[in-house]
């Protein structure tokens, strides 16, 4: 029986949590936008920290994937202490940050593919490159019209934060998240 790693449990924690909050965000869109300020600042929090392990796990790699781990977890992390600091500030800037952080993620998780199709496979590799690239056009979409943020964030949020949990799930129930 093969035992998980710290990088498997937290990759799993964070895809239900994704998961779980896309779900929220499309069943209750009356919810005070504070609420999701929070929900968000909390998830950015996870993610955050989750791509700093991957970055220790990486670290012997050269290359630019294992740096933009480092950078995208060190700003996640940052975007949600700031979210559930200052929520009044953080409503403001949602529209800004919201695809912001759509795109730093993918771009992290589309620069280390190349090491996940070794470690997990060619299924998880076309999976993940499917999902993050699906990401990198919402969030140029919505950092371009930011109109389209406001309106159609439910839907946006929704389809991309459930997304995002099963691409987690499958990244910790795979190779990459055992040792």
């Amino acid at each position: 029986m093969r035992r998980h790693t710290g990088f498997g449990w937290l990759e799993l924690g964070s895809g239900v949590l994704l998961i779980l909050l896309g779900i929220l965000v499309f069943v209750r869109p009356d919810l005070a936008l504070n609420t999701l300020v929070f929900a968000y600042g909390l998830a950015a929090i996870v993610t955050g920290v989750a791509e700093l392990i991957l970055y220790i796990q990486l670290e012997r790699y050269t290359g630019f994937g294992p740096v933009l781990a480092l950078i995208f977890g060190i700003l996640s992390v940052m975007a949600g202490i700031m979210l559930l600091v200052c929520p009044a500030t953080g409503a403001l800037i949602l529209t800004v940050l919201f695809p912001l952080w759509f795109i730093a993620r993918c771009i992290s998780r589309l620069a280390h593919l190349r090491d996940l199709r070794f470690v997990a496979g060619d299924g998880i590799f076309y999976l993940t490159l499917a999902i993050n690239i699906i990401g990198l056009v919402l969030g140029f979409l919505m950092l371009l019209n930011p109109l389209l943020t406001l309106t159609t964030v439910r839907y946006i949020a929704t389809i991309y934060l459930i997304l995002l949990g099963i691409d987690s799930l499958v990244m910790a129930l795979s190779q990459i998240g055992r040792r």
